[in-house]
């Protein structure tokens, strides 16, 4: 892919394709390399993502918005956008870094967006650089859930379980395994009122606790689920009909009458 395709999927030419280039550049490659672009394109992609959260999320305050942003903008966020963008194609990268899969490294493809960002802000201004960064990001924040967006996993499971007035998990180390340097962490996730026990490992205990808190959150929603009562509807009996059904039917009328004659018989 040439960098005329590159300048179309960003929806911008430049005016100096040196400053294109520039981006494209680490610094394992040489002199002019992107850091400083990536300074000056990290500070106009939070204002802008900024901007967009705040009109796109008209009622979320502002710690909330600030944790959207802060994972809009994050590494894993920026690399997605890269590997969209095929930018591992277009990297310039020193001959040692190349050689040991500096393409696909995270930081160097996070880092390579920001100083696009900065490199077209230079070429043609903000408004230019607004309009790449909005087109790059309204797919994905199409797809935001705002509440859920930057949490971990331990916080998402408070929140479930006390929407639920359920009571808080409970987490417990069980084992640990390695050397001192290299050790593995088993913690026990459980929430004792809905029967769930969940294990979780990581090289920290923050870590095995986070991954417990992910299995026992889908262990819960999955037993919470379950429990909901089925609406079942059901067609009323049919009304006992003790007319017996070789007879014909008499009309309302008739029975009235019938009845009025009976009363004027007795009274007679």
């Amino acid at each position: 892919m040439s960098l005329d395709d590159l300048q179309q999927q960003l929806g911008h030419r430049f005016a100096d394709p040196a400053l294109l280039r520039q981006a494209l550049t680490h610094r394992s490659h040489g002199q002019p390399n992107n850091e400083r672009l990536e300074f000056l394109g990290d500070s106009v992609l939070n204002c802008v993502v900024a901007a967009m959260l705040y009109r796109h999320f008209a009622r979320i305050d502002e710690g909330d918005l600030s944790r959207l942003r802060a994972n809009l903008v994050k590494q894993q966020s920026l690399v997605e956008i890269a590997q969209r963008l095929g930018l591992s194609a277009h990297l310039r990268l020193g001959e040692g870094e190349a050689r040991s899969g500096g393409f696909r490294r995270p930081s160097i493809l996070g880092d390579t967006v920001e100083a696009i960002v900065g490199a077209v802000f230079l070429d043609a201004g903000f408004d230019a650089a607004q309009a790449m960064i909005v087109a790059l990001y309204e797919p994905i924040l199409k797809t935001v859930d705002p509440k859920t967006l930057g949490k971990d996993a331990k916080t998402l499971l408070q929140e479930y379980l006390q929407g639920r007035k359920l009571p808080l998990p409970v987490y417990s180390v069980v084992a640990t395994h390695g050397a001192a340097h290299s050790q593995l962490f088993e913690v026990e996730c459980a929430i004792p009122k809905l029967q769930i026990h969940v294990l979780g490992s990581g090289a920290s205990r923050r870590a095995a606790e986070q991954a417990a808190a992910r299995g026992a959150l889908e262990a819960a929603q999955a037993k919470v689920s379950a429990r909901r009562p089925r609406v079942r509807t059901s067609r009323p009996a049919p009304a006992e009909d003790t007319h017996d059904a070789g007879a014909p039917r008499e009309s309302a009328g008739e029975d009235a009458r019938d009845a009025l004659d009976a009363r004027r018989a007795r009274a007679a």
